[in-house]
């Protein structure tokens, strides 16, 4: 039998997967990676429960600004001094609720707040670049390094997985469609073929 709120649950983005597909091209590819769990989590970075979180996730904290730590299948982005967001695939939010515990002084499950719109392609910075004003080329943003920024007024969480380019936007789900919308229209210029 079918989980019914699985059958009931809908991205932010499911009315827009067609227009985000068809605005892709060889240069740059536009998709939707819906429903991955995220869990904010603040704790003191030099306290012991910092310590043994790191230990239950498989990798410490990253204490360097706008890195992420590898766990596998989850990731630990640094958002400040005491402060990470994990992110693993769908569903994992509550064995990642218990792996942590109640040692942190906060653990919030924020897998609802935001999907996360994924760039790339080899123009997929270069599109980037039209809407954020961080300096996104690899001498100064790379794989694993993530910001929380702005890209064409939209706040999002940036994180760069792969050389290729690979960019992930996690981005509240309200203004994900005005985000949409945008890359759509900024990768029209990558579409053309000569």
């Amino acid at each position: 039998m079918a989980d019914p709120v699985a059958l009931l649950r809908r991205s932010p983005l499911a009315d827009r997967a067609e227009t985000l597909a068809a605005a892709s091209s060889d240069a740059v590819t536009l998709t939707e990676v819906p429903f991955l769990t995220a869990v904010n989590l603040r704790v003191d970075p030099d306290s012991d429960a910092a310590r043994r979180v790191g230990e239950r996730l498989g990798t410490p904290l990253p204490d360097a600004p706008n890195t992420v730590a590898d766990a596998g299948s989850r990731c630990v982005l640094w958002l400040g001094p005491d402060e990470w967001l994990v992110v693993g695939p769908d569903g994992d939010a509550p064995a990642l609720l218990a792996l942590l515990g109640d040692e942190p002084d906060s653990v919030v499950d924020v897998s609802a707040n935001r999907t996360t719109v994924q760039v790339s392609g080899p123009s997929a910075r270069d599109l980037l670049e039209k809407g954020c004003t961080l300096d996104l080329h690899p001498r100064a943003f790379g794989v694993g390094r993530c910001a929380q920024s702005t890209v064409a007024k939209a706040q999002v969480v940036l994180w760069q997985t792969a050389d290729t380019p690979v960019y992930r936007l996690l981005v509240r789900g309200s203004f994900s469609g005005y985000l949409a919308d945008w890359l759509i229209d900024a990768a029209g210029e990558y579409a053309i073929s000569l």
